[in-house]
């Protein structure tokens, strides 16, 4: 599957070494001048993914430096620091276990655009101008600092409050989801001055729960937070570019809730524009509303919440999946980022609950379908015969609104499915309309 959301594929199916070598040496070769970085996931198939992103880099004749296992936040910084032509990180995100990916990344450590994807895909396609000859070769090196640098980052945030926060004393549970974010959230929470209880920390890959971090995967977690009298758990995605947390009650708070949080710590210092895609809870628009600041919405997708935030020069931003982006530390989602910014709004004492009920609740449905054996061009004109009498924005798919509901109906960039998103004030309708669409989806 090749998106705004980078090449991702079965290991051993549909990505071999081989599409690893050639994708690689084809972006590679679509960079200016300079070094490119690449960090991975504790995903089994890491290693050999890593030897043929090697050899494509330095077979098109480009210098690689390895950061080793390194959140998808922290190679995005690393391409920063290191002044970097562009990055690639090995992950599949919330993809299960047999797959892997590749996420390109620009010399200003975010993912490329459209229009620059499709230029290495083009140049991937037509096998042209890959290979550097002999005398010409990249060559490779480690450089073990990268999560001190976004740890510096992180907590250099002027809308953290440290002397409060390490005062506070929290006690967490993290559950690193057998990966990188089993290291990287530890190690700030230890720089928060807070307790840590570790589970599925070891980034070995060995997954042992579905990997997004949905309330229905967070049994454990809670579970474990209760067993340690615990002020809160946080879960992360493999890559831990995605987090979300669970209650001093073992009940998880949902994903939505993660960009929400992080906004209201932001907007209560600084003023300014807001941005997120096109599935997130309208809770964010209550949050921008109470500020008085604007809230604008882009397609789903990092790269099109980014661009939206760089053109309305936005505070704050994010994806209702658990993915908060705060330009003040770099434009690109980070669950440290969410971990630090939580444990700021609780600084003041209160507890996650209390924070997370303050702001109005809406029910929302997160459903996916097997994408029809039909263009899609045929659904599309059974859901806006079915949603005769809504809004419909075709920015991303279709997403219909009236009053306080709204359903989106989009083709998953990342899964082979389509997405039916809703959320209404009261779950049974929301539950009716999600119905609705995927009577018309199916039809």
């Amino acid at each position: 599957m090749i998106s705004v959301a980078g090449v991702r594929g079965i290991v051993g199916d549909s990505l071999n070494p081989s599409v690893l070598t050639r994708f690689s040496a084809a972006f590679a070769r679509s960079l200016g001048p300079g070094p490119i970085v690449v960090g991975r996931d504790a995903r089994v198939s890491g290693p050999m993914v890593l030897h043929a992103v090697a050899a494509g880099i330095m077979a098109a004749g480009r210098d690689i430096i390895d950061i080793g296992l390194a959140t998808t936040p922290t190679t995005q910084m690393a391409v920063e620091h290191l002044h970097a032509a562009g990055g690639i990180i090995l992950t599949a995100s919330h993809n299960p276990a047999e797959w892997n990916a590749l996420k390109f990344l620009t010399a200003a450590g975010e993912f490329l655009g459209p229009e620059e994807g499709r230029a290495v895909r083009e140049r991937f396609e037509q096998d042209r101008d890959l290979w550097a000859p002999w005398n010409e070769l990249g060559a490779m090196r480690e450089e073990p600092a990268a999560l001190a640098w976004h740890l510096e980052r992180v907590l250099g945030l002027e809308y953290l409050d440290l002397p409060a926060i390490r005062a506070r004393k929290l006690k967490v549970v993290v559950d690193g989801c057998a990966s990188v974010g089993g290291f990287a959230v530890p190690a700030l929470l230890d720089a928060l001055g807070a307790t840590t209880i570790k589970l599925d920390c070891e980034p070995n890959g060995q997954f042992t729960r579905v990997l997004e971090p949905l309330p229905e995967h967070l049994g454990a977690l809670g579970r474990a937070v209760l067993k340690a009298k615990a002020d809160l758990g946080i879960a992360v995605d493999p890559d831990a570019d995605r987090a979300a947390f669970v209650d001093a009650a073992g009940t998880p708070l949902g994903e939505e809730y993660t960009v929400v949080l992080g906004t209201q710590v932001v907007l209560a210092r600084h003023k300014g524009a807001v941005v997120t895609n096109l599935s997130t809870s309208r809770m964010l628009e209550d949050v921008c509303a109470k500020a008085g600041v604007p809230l604008y919405r882009s397609a789903v997708g990092e790269a099109h919440v980014v661009a939206q935030m760089r053109a309305q020069q936005a505070v704050a931003g994010g994806e209702g999946n658990g993915g908060m982006i705060l330009p003040a530390a770099h434009h690109g989602r980070d669950g440290l980022v969410a971990m630090a910014l939580v444990a700021q709004a609780m600084s003041s004492g209160a507890s996650l609950r209390e924070l997370a009920t303050a702001v109005p609740a809406y029910a929302m449905i997160k459903d996916k379908l097997a994408r029809p054996d039909e263009p899609w061009e045929r659904a599309e004109v059974r859901l806006r015969e079915s949603f005769s009498d809504w809004t419909v924005d075709t920015a991303d798919g279709l997403r219909f609104a009236r009053a306080q509901e709204w359903v989106h109906v989009r083709a998953s960039g990342t899964e082979p499915v389509v997405r039916v998103i809703a959320e209404t004030p009261e779950a049974g309708r929301t539950r009716a309309i999600v119905e609705q669409a995927r009577r018309a989806l199916s039809a």
